[in-house]
């Protein structure tokens, strides 16, 4: 039996919680409990299993690269198969290497690179695109983002027919200014939240404040959109979402904005960029869909390519993880 479906009813409601919003409180396990009517113990028994089983991955503040000054992109390479398993060894030794999938297209391998403030992300790709092993690559920067915000749906089942319900804020990317003391919030708030009844004021002790100061600060990143938000980020697959795919979409540019909107709205996508082309790469917009079959995925890009009037699409499925993990910022 796999990890997932030995999750009871109120393991999948703490799930959608906590990745979501996790409380920002002095016993935030306490705040949980009352509610779902459990006890503040049982909360944590809950969630340190759900650690434990490796269906959470982590709890901590999830930053805005670009606010914080670093320079990101996500790269497609094509790889040779018989050295892709050694070119992703090499690019995932990189710090600034948060996600790499292989995908199902000539392209065949697909990673984000982040580099901090006065850093050349160009000299880091000329050394990766000369592995042995490298045919090409494309550098795909953002040009727009309108979506960001994975939202994994544990109680409820597969859409059948997605419909654009979600309200999506306007997304601020201009870089903020940073003090070496918030370069210090930062590096706190980004680790993993302990599981026991007051966690936060470890971090709080080692900042030499208050939790009521952490929590303010911590909600002032997150006025100005520093910080998304403080949950839980949870292993797609190990819940059960085994079909990530990404959906890349060639849309008129007198749509674009348009059309990003409206797939932003979708609570199934959990990304949506705009992105450069290239003569070999005609595909101008992104988005992420998280399924638990392949035929769902495939079922909601359809109903989207109705809804959006795009029919020139094509969907990429990570058939293996090289590598998840958050960018830890300034250390």
């Amino acid at each position: 039996m796999q990890a997932n479906e030995r999750l009871n009813e109120i393991d999948k409601k703490l799930l959608n919680e906590i990745q979501w919003v996790f409380p920002l409180a002095d016993r935030p396990y306490l705040e949980i409990a009352g509610r779902h009517g459990i006890s503040e113990h049982d909360v944590m028994r809950r969630v340190a299993a759900l650690k434990e089983m490796g269906l959470v991955r982590q709890i901590n503040a999830i930053f805005d690269t670009r606010r914080l000054g670093y320079k990101s992109a996500l790269v497609a390479f094509s790889v040779k198969p018989d050295k892709l398993d050694s070119v992703a060894d090499k690019i995932n030794e990189h710090p600034g290497v948060s996600h790499n999938y292989e995908r199902n297209h000539e392209y065949n391998m697909w990673f984000t690179l982040a580099v901090p403030p006065g850093s050349d992300m160009k000299n880091d790709l000329d050394s990766m695109a000369a592995l042995d092993g490298v045919i090409k690559y494309r550098v795909l920067p953002t040009l727009k983002l309108y979506k960001i915000g994975v939202r994994l749906d544990m109680v409820n089942e597969d859409a059948e027919k997605p419909k654009p319900t979600d309200e999506v804020k306007e997304l601020n990317s201009e870089k903020v200014q940073l003090t070496e003391r918030d370069k210090e919030f930062i590096r706190e708030l980004q680790k993993d939240l302990a599981v026991f009844p007051e966690p936060f004021k470890e971090l709080a002790d080692k900042l030499g404040i208050t939790t009521g100061e952490l929590f303010a600060k911590a909600r002032e990143y997150e006025g100005i959109g520093i910080m998304r938000r403080y949950a839980a980020i949870l292993r797609h697959r190990d819940v059960g979402f085994v079909a990530n795919g990404m959906v890349v979409w060639n849309v008129p540019e007198d749509r674009i904005d348009d059309v990003g909107a409206k797939l932003a709205a979708f609570p199934q996508v959990s990304h949506c960029y705009r992105r450069p082309v290239y003569p070999d790469w005609r595909f101008n917009l992104f988005s992420m869909i998280h399924a638990r079959t392949l035929q769902a995925a495939e079922n909601m890009a359809v109903e989207m390519s109705e809804i959006i009037g795009v029919k020139d699409y094509q969907i990429l499925f990570s058939s293996r993880e090289f590598k998840k993990e958050r960018v830890k910022y300034f250390v």
